[in-house]
């Protein structure tokens, strides 16, 4: 392959004007979510110091992620795509300007924090398996492992700017003002979901328009029993398609074993003396890795075998954080920031190679219910990761926290692997 072969590929943008509004808002509200969670993770450590407090917090986000995450799964196999996408944007920006209030009105005992943030992440989880079929809709089959690596360059830019820009706009004003800057960001993402055509189910549903209003209720509601029946259906695809199981118990080993991000406020404190501007360096130097491989990401989304591409990039991961954590025990602050870079362009390739697995390895039929079971496992992974870490710091230490599931992370993905040789075989046919 050509060095120019090996860029990223920016054919989706040009192809596809739809997609285009769509990136852009995604990126706008990547910015204002990772801006966000500088600001909730601040505000958790500042009020407790307590890294079980922390913990806590994954856990808050965890539980209804996964309850609404397999939700919107089927409905979004039965409802239209576009309106689901819609009004769970909408809900996560009226989430976003309760947690502002609460700090502006000067009332915001934790557990009022932790509900919100809860709110915020139901809606975002009900919508978040509707808005990954949008790619596959909007684009040719051939385009979508680049739109989705375009998808995944977009959130770690927002991620290499929002931490570090939330971190100063903490120093200089509030966590309040992280907060707005995330509702707005998130109208603009509606705005882009609103500019798309409709994303009605291909086959197998009626259209819920009637002209008794009576009758369009009880099928609407007949299709709503129907779509909790279908939650189970798409786990029961996932357990079937070897493909599919390997590489999401590949996330597994990494998100839920290994999953850093607690740990940042407790380390920026022992390294930096809690200086909110540096907490963000830690999410930021994650992001650099992220860009530079999605800059980079031709190298996955030109090749066919992305099975081993994901193999790979987990390996890499779980070996990058062995080095973060050794780093932090040994206080050598500028190390913990290089391996994190390591492990964000890890993260990049390994999340990329999936997406495209799942997108080309299941039928559209059933591509919302598991786009629901991945986007569980891709998100609710990490927040139960958040916990588990936060756990063992308060048990231990924050270094040894993140090395102990580092070397857990690396032994769960080499036994996976070996049982589950199907993800190395895949191969993308055209």
């Amino acid at each position: 392959m050509s060095p120019r072969g090996a860029l990223i590929d920016l054919t989706p943008l040009r192809r596809s004007a739809p997609f285009r509004r769509l990136w852009l808002g995604g990126m706008l509200a990547g910015l204002g979510a990772q801006i966000a969670v500088v600001g909730v993770l601040f505000q958790v450590w500042e009020l407790t110091r307590n890294p079980f407090w922390v913990a806590a917090l994954g856990l808050a986000q965890a539980g209804p992620m996964i309850v609404m995450g397999l939700v919107g799964g089927p409905v979004a196999d039965v409802l239209d795509r576009r309106k689901v996408g819609l009004w769970a944007t909408a809900g996560q920006s009226l989430a976003a300007l309760a947690l502002a209030t609460q700090i502006l009105l000067g009332a915001y005992p934790l557990p009022l924090l932790l509900v919100l943030i809860s709110v915020q992440t139901a809606f975002g989880a009900l919508g978040a398996p509707a808005r990954r079929t949008f790619t596959v809709r909007l684009l040719d089959r051939s385009l979508v492992p680049a739109g989705i690596a375009l998808q995944m360059v977009s959130f770690q830019a927002a991620m290499l700017v929002g931490p570090a820009l939330g971190g100063v706009l903490i120093g200089a004003t509030s966590v309040a003002v992280c907060y707005l800057v995330n509702a707005v960001a998130l109208l603009v993402s509606w705005w882009s979901v609103w500019s798309l055509p409709a994303m009605p189910p291909r086959r197998g549903v009626p259209s819920a328009r009637s002209a008794d209003p009576a009758r369009a209720t009880a099928r609407l509601r007949r299709r709503l029993r129907r779509a909790l029946v279908m939650i189970g259906e798409g786990v029961q695809q996932v357990r079937r398609n070897p493909v599919l199981r390997g590489s999401f118990l590949l996330d597994l080993a990494a998100t839920l074993l290994a999953f850093p991000v607690a740990l940042f406020p407790m380390v920026n404190t022992e390294l930096f003396d809690s200086d909110p501007r540096t907490l963000g360096l830690f999410l930021s130097s994650i992001a650099v890795g992220g860009v530079s491989a999605g800059l980079a990401s031709g190298l996955v989304t030109r090749t066919a075998h992305l099975g081993r591409v994901q193999l790979l990039a987990v390996g890499v991961w779980g070996v990058a954080l062995v080095g973060f954590g050794a780093a932090a025990l040994a206080g050598t602050a500028w190390l913990c920031l290089a391996f994190l870079v390591v492990a964000g362009a890890a993260d990049t390739v390994s999340v990329t190679s999936r997406a495209a697995m799942v997108q080309l390895a299941t039928a559209d039929s059933h591509l919302g219910r598991v786009s629901a079971v991945e986007h569980v496992i891709g998100v609710a992974g990490p927040d139960i990761g958040n916990a588990r870490a936060g756990a063992v710091a308060g048990l231990t230490t924050p270094a040894w926290s993140a090395l102990l599931g580092a070397l857990a992370c690396l032994g769960a993905s080499a036994w996976v692997a070996l049982r589950h040789r199907e993800v190395a075989d895949f191969v993308v046919e055209d």
